[in-house]
């Protein structure tokens, strides 16, 4: 039995964890990984994939859908109540509800089985790029607080607190997304828009939905808490449009 994780020392362009039950897939993907300067440790389980989180930095999940035990999704939602690593959902099949169940789930981007390493590959620097990209800027910016019709968002630590005082939980591409209708309250924003300002993922596809269901997970937590006030609209044929008065509060760090 395949039990103990698969660990592969590589150069220092982060440590991925690779969780599926196919051990010619862990296998394949860490080899591949590995050849392109990745640390990487792989696991069969989510009880195995828990244990190596508590005692091991990882800096991004591939995370298979389809798990014996506990499923991706449910770990996937588990990961998101402490943690904002980055997350690749593998999905066995190319439906749109599959690849909705994992970004609803949490998860930041999707590769669909079977499918190409160079294309996981290039997902997996995309969205380890745009997390970076996300640290580097608010532990370098000025220590600025966003406040909202009793909101306050911390952009420095990347912490959304309700108006009673509660941390809401938000994956990566929620937090981007509710800076950038932040940073453009009261104005219509195109999809499109909203990909380019939340560096959302890339897609030439123009059905691709996955922006319009971070808006709605997004909107569906805002919602949970103002007892279903919209603070985020659909306008018709046009995009979205975030309806209060933000304030910027900024003081040098």
């Amino acid at each position: 039995m395949d039990r103990d994780p698969i660990k592969s020392v590589a150069d220092d362009h982060g440590h991925i964890l690779v969780v599926d039950d196919d051990p010619q897939i862990r296998l394949l993907v860490s080899r591949f990984l590995q050849r392109h300067g990745y640390q990487v440790t792989g696991a069969p389980d989510g009880r195995i994939m828990m244990d190596i989180l508590a005692r091991t930095t990882i800096d991004l999940i591939v995370l298979d859908l389809m798990l014996p035990g506990r499923s991706g999704v449910e770990l996937c939602r588990d990961v998101r109540m402490a943690s904002q690593i980055p997350i690749v959902m593998l999905t066995a099949r190319s439906e749109e509800s599959d690849r909705v169940i994992g970004l609803e789930g949490g998860a930041d981007d999707y590769v669909t089985k079977p499918f190409s390493p160079r294309e996981l590959l290039a997902r997996i620097r995309a969205v380890l790029r745009r997390s970076r990209t996300a640290r580097s800027t608010t532990e370098t910016r000025r220590s600025e607080i966003v406040t909202f019709d009793g909101w306050s968002m911390d952009l420095r630590r990347r912490e959304l607190q309700s108006p009673s005082g509660t941390l809401i939980d938000l994956s990566t591409g929620e937090f981007d997304l509710l800076v950038a209708f932040a940073e453009h309250a009261n104005r219509v924003l195109s999809r499109e828009a909203l990909m380019q300002f939340a560096k959302a993922r890339n897609s030439g596809d123009p059905f691709d939905r996955t922006i319009d269901v971070q808006i709605s997970r997004l909107r569906r937590k805002l919602e949970a808490v103002t007892n279903g006030g919209q603070l985020i609209k659909t306008v018709r044929g046009s995009g979205y449009m975030f309806v209060s008065d933000v304030h910027v509060q900024g003081q040098p760090a």
